[in-house]
């Protein structure tokens, strides 16, 4: 096999044409794009006398499945398949049964190199037109595949690749939840002792995304739909340049639906389970104010003594609407009050906030509309008592934002789905979905044949 290799090599190396173009080639550009060029030729050379040396080989024909008679051989038959070096071509055996019974045609090199019948590109094709299309529109997926490796396929081609890897990202998604509703809960993932220790965090939010108002056609005004996002991470410390402490984010791992808070529940639960929700010395759930989350939180969180922390920027939304209604939101009085309050909420004085409001919402000086308003922040932070002590939070190294949450919904969704002139079907929107969420959770080439990997930048982020 070596021999054959080293003399297909020295053939190509000797070829009067490639040492033309390489001789000719008036740039180091230019150069090694002739090179890439008999790289490429050179790989589905190698790839074709492989396949022909597999083909060669002792073929065990078993029994026909209907009748029982061994299946007999009727020669070599032709094959080509679209690959990342090209198209290949190779004759392989084909067997059926004497007796012509129905469905014995058979034929093991084919079942050996998990090809399907009806396939015509090979999986690795398909896998990276899957991971491009992650991050650009399916046109740009088709033009830089075409760049990239000479092979052209349209954006159609490319979208029923996604259609099927989605589907099968969504079954296997269907029966993890299957599992754990019928008490099955996911394995913990293996970590280092480092990530181990580190704080777990567990954030959601929800984003809009434009969406068709038919499935199947796109006219008819745009409906904004909600897709709600959960992210669970470990927090880790760093120091920045300016000497300040930080956290840095570690093993990100995302959820997302298109639906409500209910589908989202199970979503995130699985996934912090598997993230190791049970053994975490700490974990912490950061979100805004929305009801549906913190319902979320109260049901199945705080229950496993998971703290609870309101963002910060949300609180002080809520503190300058109380001072909106204390004193006009115009003034120096009302902004040099919230500017007060707002600092003792942020350094520890959260008991101080809540008297302060509960005191303006019963003075008597103020008209009823404006106490009312105040006494709605009042009750606003007085449910949230124990989900606002800020300096508490930043001495254990919590966030006192949900500002990684919104980060992700950033990039898990608006980044891909909300484009200049996008509208998704739920169809399309979920199988590209489902995609995004499988490689941010390193879970990707588990939806090919062979779980291989291009290189590890198709891997996860994460660090």
């Amino acid at each position: 096999m070596i021999t054959r290799l080293e003399g297909l090599i020295a053939e190509h190396l000797n070829c009067p044409s490639h040492c033309s173009k390489l001789e000719t080639a008036s740039s180091l550009v230019a150069i090694v794009w002739v090179a890439w060029g008999i790289g490429l030729e050179l790989a589905r050379r190698v790839v074709e006398m492989e396949l022909t040396r597999r083909a060669f080989l002792p073929t065990q024909w078993p029994s026909c499945p209907h009748c029982g008679t061994r299946l007999n051989s009727k020669g070599f038959q032709q094959r080509s398949m679209l690959t990342l070096v090209g198209r290949v071509k190779w004759s392989r055996r084909v067997g059926r049964c004497p007796h012509k019974s129905h469905g014995s045609l058979l034929v093991p090199l084919d079942e050996l190199l998990l090809i399907r019948p009806d396939q015509k590109t090979s999986d690795e094709v398909i896998k990276l037109g899957c991971l491009l299309v992650i991050f650009v529109p399916f046109e740009i997926t088709s033009h830089l595949l075409l760049q990239l490796t000479g092979i052209k396929v349209c954006a159609q081609t490319i979208a029923n690749w996604v259609k099927l890897k989605g589907r099968l990202a969504t079954s296997q998604r269907a029966e993890e939840l299957t599992a754990f509703s019928q008490g099955e809960s996911p394995s913990p993932e293996q970590l280092s002792d480092e990530l181990q220790s580190m704080a777990l965090a567990i954030a959601g939010d929800g984003v809009m995304v434009p969406f068709r108002p038919q499935e199947k056609s796109p006219s008819g005004a745009t409906q904004w739909r909600e897709v709600k996002v959960g992210i669970i991470a470990r927090l880790g410390a760093y120091v920045t340049r300016e000497g300040k402490p930080a956290t840095r984010l570690h093993n990100r791992r995302l959820v997302g639906v298109l639906g409500n808070i209910h589908d989202l529940a199970p979503r995130l639960m699985a996934e912090a389970l598997r993230s190791g929700l049970q053994d975490a010395s700490k974990v912490v759930w950061l979100s805004d104010g929305a009801v549906g989350f913190w319902n979320l939180y109260e049901q199945f969180l705080e229950p496993l003594n998971v703290v609870g922390v309101l963002d910060f920027y949300h609180a002080a939304g809520h503190l300058w609407s109380a001072a909106a209604a204390y004193k006009d939101g115009r003034t120096r009085d009302a902004k040099e009050w919230f500017k007060h309050w707002r600092h003792e909420l942020r350094h520890g004085n959260s008991i101080g906030v809540v008297n302060e409001l509960n005191t303006q919402a019963n003075s008597l000086s103020l008209k009823v509309g404006q106490r009312q308003s105040i006494r709605r922040v009042h009750d606003y932070f007085k449910a949230h008592v124990e989900h606002i002590t800020y300096q508490a939070f930043e001495e254990q190294g919590i966030p006192r934002g949900s500002g990684m949450v919104e980060s992700a919904c950033k990039w898990l969704i608006q980044q891909r789905f909300k484009g200049v002139g996008m509208r998704w079907s739920s169809e399309g929107f979920n199988h590209l979905l489902h995609l995004r969420l499988a490689w941010v959770n390193s879970r990707f080439d588990d939806l090919f044949s062979d779980g291989s990997c291009f290189e590890p930048s198709t891997s996860s982020p994460n660090s």
